[in-house]
């Protein structure tokens, strides 16, 4: 190679490949984020395989729990790396970190309807008052009852298929407090 190319070379090096720089940062992050999303669709297919193996008798609630853990933790562990690799991020967490005591108290405040809903929906994936397929009647805050079968379960919503096809979304701290199991679906 010629001395042109060479410092060509060396200077994309530099800055582009060089986390300290922001074309460098900025590519880091665009890889990280495209690591994460492909991890977090793998983990969701092998879940829906995991669920799906007749043999594994594994409980379709469970599976949805567990799939939505593993996509949130690639996320995460993508960020905590790019976080690491990045100098102006580990100094800004540094000084996050020191201050965590009254971070974690203004979002616990900000986020405590969240947090209830998270909390309850963990409830009900270790109580299991309820499973995927089971049929549920439902007080809304009008007074009127909906039943519906239940379809869908996050961690901080319940989502049920009504009879005539509308989706009733219910948050997990109501599906927890006020939920009357109609029964199990009929075996046909």
């Amino acid at each position: 190679m010629n001395d042109g190319t060479e410092s060509v070379l060396r200077h994309l090096e530099r800055t582009v490949l060089d986390p300290a720089t922001a074309p460098g940062a900025l590519i880091y992050g665009a890889l990280f984020l495209g690591l994460a999303l492909i991890a977090s669709k793998v983990m969701g297919l092998w879940t829906r395989r995991l669920s799906a193996h007749p043999r594994l008798f594994v409980d379709k609630t469970s599976a949805g729990f567990v799939a939505q853990l593993l996509r949130f933790g690639c996320f995460l562990v993508a960020a905590l790396i790019y976080a690491y690799l990045v100098p102006t991020l580990r100094q800004v967490g540094t000084a996050l970190l020191a201050s965590a005591g009254v971070i974690s108290l203004v979002v616990g405040l900000a986020a405590q309807n969240t947090l209830g809903q998270m909390i309850a929906g963990l409830a009900i994936l270790f109580y299991r008052p309820f499973e995927i397929d089971d049929v549920l009647t439902v007080l809304t805050s009008s007074g009127k009852e909906e039943t519906g079968t239940v379809r869908h379960f996050t961690l901080g919503y319940t989502r049920l298929l009504a009879d005539d096809g509308r989706w009733i979304v219910v948050p997990n701290s109501v599906m927890l407090s006020s939920v009357v199991i109609s029964g199990r679906p009929r075996k046909e």
